[in-house]
């Protein structure tokens, strides 16, 4: 791995700690919200109600973020190919316009 491909993954999985800790505590204010609904619940309630909420609140946020990186993966993917095939038909019909040219040029120093 190159120092480049280093720097990259080492900002990437920095990014990706705080992207999960904004989450988190994303996660802790919607939970207190909710908990404020209940103002009968007990200390230990309410403070179950959170975690359990925050932990689907994560895994919620963590599916998503899946759906979203296999999503783009897969336009990577036909953009790659559509990339390819672009580039094939520009290199077939440059080759083509030159074989037209020099047999046009060589057409017109024979006459």
């Amino acid at each position: 791995m190159t120092a480049r491909e280093e720097e990259r993954a080492l900002v990437a999985q920095v990014e990706g700690h705080l992207l999960l800790a904004a989450t988190r505590e994303e996660a802790r204010r919607a939970a207190a919200r909710l908990a404020d609904r209940f103002g009968w619940l007990t200390d230990t309630q309410r403070a179950d109600l959170e975690r359990h909420f925050e932990t689907a609140y994560v895994a919620m946020a963590r599916r998503s973020w899946q759906r979203t990186a296999q999503r783009a993966e897969t336009l990577r993917q036909e953009y790659e190919q559509r990339y390819r095939a672009l580039r094939l038909r520009l290199v077939v019909g440059s080759v083509l316009a030159c074989a037209l040219f020099a047999s046009t040029a060589l057409i017109s120093l024979s006459a």
